[in-house]
């Protein structure tokens, strides 16, 4: 989009438009965005992209501003900045003055409620002329089209990495929306779970149970996207997701993210420990979580599964049914990470052997590890939040 923009402004001044300084605003459907900015000022003659957070729409200085009578209202707001009017009703007209501009539009590149607009600011003497305003907004109604266009995709794009993932969505969006069709992938295996979950459950309030999770897998899901991890799950207290494996000489790299990842969440819980959320009222009913992490590597089916109306994005397959029984041994082992010999043998930090172990439905015993106890992050080959060496 910037760049379709950034051309879009430099054919109109070729074709002879005075135009100085223009601002581009995109809404979109994002748990933390509101929508993106793209700002043109022809001093630089650069083009850039700004995120605006959900915040930036609570704050006093947005409702001086007139994209607020544009957002909310579906007004077109023209203003001369110099004016006291102006200055008086506009706070922000004092930085456009101070630039020169002597004349400012905001116009609504759709109706009230919806968050795409567009503003224009002139250094010219006399302003923008009549039939120069007129041809502007004849060439809008066209642009307006592929900023819809636009803003329906990415709107489509980031609901759907917010709810699948990145790597699902991709798939999703290409047009694999068919019942049973995906694909097989080499993959470090994630499942993890919160101890104690049924207990909290009984004794926390319904928002205090919202808080405690939020904040749980904050730590557990940022952690497992901070080294490349794909977050394809979360089911009540757990947990799932996968490291993919993009070429038979690559699953080091990826048990080495796995590992990483899974130290960084344990960090990122004591942290949690050490300081309840803000927001959770009952502070006698806090106490320590505990999370049971496995890692395990295997083929997994990558696709949909379902009704015909209802289709789920996932992954099956008899290394998921196992990374989530060798989870289970937490409970009798009381290690937090557990790693089965498929995914130690690629790493090189120092590991504990924790024995072999049988599964249910699984006829070999498996060889379970962890990272050995009492040693620093460095000492067992792990960056404690960066991505992992090698």
């Amino acid at each position: 989009m910037l760049l379709f923009f950034e051309s879009f402004i430099w054919r109109l001044v070729a074709a002879g438009g005075t135009i100085a300084r223009v601002s581009l605003h995109i809404g979109t459907l994002h748990p933390q965005l509101i929508g993106f900015g793209y700002n043109w000022n022809i001093n630089d003659g650069l083009c850039d992209e700004v995120k605006v957070a959900e915040a930036a729409t609570k704050s006093d200085s947005y409702k001086l501003n007139p994209l607020y009578r544009v957002f909310e209202l579906g007004e077109t707001v023209r203003r001369r900045p110099n004016t006291p009017e102006a200055l008086a009703e506009f706070p922000m007209m004092a930085e456009l003055a101070a630039a020169g501009m002597t004349d400012y539009v905001a116009i609504p590149l759709s109706g009230a409620g919806h968050r795409n607009a567009i503003t224009i600011a002139t250094k010219h003497p006399n302003g923008f002329s009549e039939a120069g305003e007129a041809r502007f907004q004849h060439l809008l109604s066209l642009f307006a089209l592929h900023v819809e266009r636009y803003g329906a995709m990415r709107i489509s794009g980031n609901a759907l990495n917010a709810y699948l993932g990145q790597s699902a969505s991709a798939k999703v969006l290409s047009g694999s929306i068919k019942r049973g069709s995906g694909e097989s992938i080499h993959a470090v295996i994630w499942i993890s779970d919160l101890r104690g979950f049924t207990d909290l459950s009984d004794r926390l309030s319904g928002s205090d149970m919202l808080t405690l999770l939020n904040a749980y897998f904050e730590a557990m899901a940022g952690a497992v996207l901070a080294h490349g991890g794909e977050v394809l799950k979360f089911i009540g207290d757990g947990l799932l997701a996968v490291f993919p494996v993009q070429g038979d000489d690559e699953i080091t790299i990826a048990a080495k993210a796995a590992i990483s990842a899974a130290r960084q969440a344990i960090v990122g819980l004591d942290a949690l420990n050490a300081n309840a959320p803000a927001e959770f009222s009952d502070r006698t009913n806090w106490e320590q979580l505990r999370v049971g992490i496995a890692l395990h590597e295997g083929e997994v089916f990558f696709g949909n599964i379902g009704s015909p109306d209802r289709l789920d994005f996932t992954v099956i397959g008899p290394a998921v049914n196992e990374a989530s029984r060798v989870e289970a041994l937490q409970k009798v082992l009381g290690r937090s990470i557990l790693v089965t010999e498929a995914v130690a043998r690629h790493l090189d930090c120092k590991m504990d052997h924790l024995g072999e172990h049988t599964l249910r439905g699984v006829a070999t015993p498996i060889s379970i590890y962890s990272p050995a106890e009492g040693h620093s992050p460095r000492e067992l080959g792990l960056a404690a939040a960066g991505a992992p060496r090698g």
